[in-house]
């Protein structure tokens, strides 16, 4: 705030000289007032719906005893019917822990591995007039089901979010930090997206939708293409990207609240936060005209995403090139006349950093509010947030139109040339649909349990016996002439920062 102050002064002073970081800080407060001002609109919505639900949850690996706990409280809120979508390699654990929970939750397996395939095999089994999908460590909270289908009473909705919190947050910094940027999301950006009609991105660890929409858009889901490439990543926000598009709106319900885990490793966490960017900004860029046409405010928000990080990279590109070059104005000269020597530089360092600290605390005063101990916690959180999510989102821009898996689950889609969930996404007709159904005379809505011996499970007790595939040779990588495009933008982007110094 105090190196945006004099900035600003000096450029409206009538001196000559841009500085990138004025426009970075300015973009930075006026989207937060735009929040603001949006955010005060939201109320959630308190109507009553009495339709039907089916959950459907993807799942590959899990602790059984998280797993558990997790079926437990879905099930204790009693929605129509639980389907489990074990998929990659068959887990006997997780069948097992489904099959205490029956009849009212059913399993199936496929052995293709990818959340997309799952999300589609669940869907098409499911009965619900609300499909509500969950991630297979989110654990609910008393009312989250019931308060989560009430906006599906105004008819014009299509898609509905819960707030989400991380578990156990005091575990270590990175969990401290990931409740708080959960936490900042549902007091600013989801409340003034959903006021609007239009969240841009309904987090997927539980969010619901009406089922005819999923059939509808099922297709596109798992099959379209963007820059030459089928990305299995962010299907959250694809999923909300074609309920928009089909006319319906987004909406966040605050008062359903739901619980999720957080990495507890730095790596795992660059590669959860490298995963959530190229999957934003790909579907930002695919979304694009859309969002101008229907929701520019969103356009706005989504697109700012994208160039706040280039602004970054180039005002500390600048601040390097006018040191090393010895040019521009500095701007701590009255400061440093005053006050001679290290005490001069004493009180340039102490009022960035104070200034630094009290920007951030008022844009950051909801939460303040909830925990005011947070305070204390501020200069971490923006280090963290600054120097390692900037970097991680700037990296995901140019690395959108590449083929790779999750990253982050252990045993799953590690990534590389002969990573099984590269080669799907690199196939032309996407992911295949392969799952344990039921034979003809079994009709496919039939429950677990229901009429059959020591409740066994439907599709336990319906495998197809499948002759083993053929082996085929790998092949080929092939070059995506089209994930140049991302580089292009960038190093347009990074020539016109550029301007601004020569």
């Amino acid at each position: 705030m105090f190196v945006f102050v004099l900035q600003l002064r000096h450029m409206l002073a009538g001196q000559s000289e841009f500085y990138l970081f004025a426009l970075f800080s300015t973009a930075i407060w006026a989207l937060w007032l735009l929040k603001v001002l949006l955010s005060r609109r939201y109320k959630p919505y308190t109507g009553e719906f009495h339709g039907t639900t089916s959950v459907v949850i993807p799942v590959v690996d899990e602790p059984l005893d998280l797993f558990r706990d997790v079926l437990a409280r879905i099930v204790a809120q009693r929605p129509d019917e639980v389907i489990v979508v074990i998929n990659g390699a068959p887990n006997a654990g997780l069948q097992q822990v489904s099959d205490e929970f029956a009849p009212l939750v059913r399993w199936v397996h496929t052995p293709i591995p990818g959340k997309r395939n799952a999300v589609k095999i669940g869907t098409e089994l499911s009965r619900g007039e609300i499909t509500v999908l969950v991630d297979s460590d989110t654990v609910w909270t008393d009312g989250t089901l019931p308060e989560l289908v009430k906006p599906f009473a105004d008819a014009s909705v299509g898609g509905v979010t819960t707030r989400q919190r991380i578990l156990e947050p005091e575990r270590s910094w990175i969990t401290r930090w990931a409740d708080w940027l959960e936490n900042t999301r549902a007091l600013y950006s989801m409340p003034a997206q959903s006021a609007l009609g239009q969240v841009g991105c309904l987090p997927g660890r539980t969010i619901a939708f009406r089922r005819h929409i999923l059939i509808q858009v099922m297709d596109d889901f798992m099959h379209a293409k963007f820059l030459g490439v089928f990305l299995e990543v962010s299907d959250d926000r694809t999923l909300t990207n074609l309920t928009l598009k089909a006319g319906y709106r987004s909406v966040y319900q605050a008062t359903s609240l739901v619980y999720t885990d957080a990495p507890l490793q730095v790596k795992k966490l660059f590669k959860q936060q490298l995963r959530w960017a190229r999957g934003s900004q790909y579907n930002t860029l695919r979304m694009l005209p859309w969002m101008v046409a229907h929701a520019p405010v969103l356009a706005i928000f989504f697109v700012a995403d994208i160039l706040l990080p280039f602004l970054l990279l180039g005002t500390i590109g600048g601040w390097i090139y006018r040191s090393v070059s010895g040019t521009g104005t500095n701007l701590y000269a009255a400061i440093l006349h005053t006050y001679t020597g290290m005490t001069g530089w004493f009180w340039v360092v102490a009022m960035m950093l104070l200034s630094s600290v009290l920007s951030m605390a008022i844009r950051q005063i909801r939460h303040l509010h909830e925990k005011p101990s947070d305070f204390l916690r501020l200069p971490v959180f923006i280090i963290t947030s600054t120097f390692f999510l900037m970097p991680v989102r700037f990296l995901g821009f140019l690395r959108m139109a590449h083929a790779s898996g999750w990253g982050t689950r252990a045993g799953a889609y590690a990534g590389g040339s002969d990573d099984l969930m590269a080669e799907l996404e690199r196939a032309p007709e996407g992911p295949a649909d392969l799952v344990d159904r039921t034979p003809a005379h079994v009709l496919p809505t039939q429950r677990s349990g229901e009429d059959s011996p020591a409740g066994a499970s439907v599709a336990v007790r319906a495998r197809r016996q499948t002759a083993p595939a053929r082996a085929t040779p790998a092949r080929r990588r092939r070059l995506n002439p089209l994930a140049a495009v991302p580089y292009l933008i960038a190093l347009v982007l990074i020539a016109l920062e550029a301007l601004v110094y020569v």
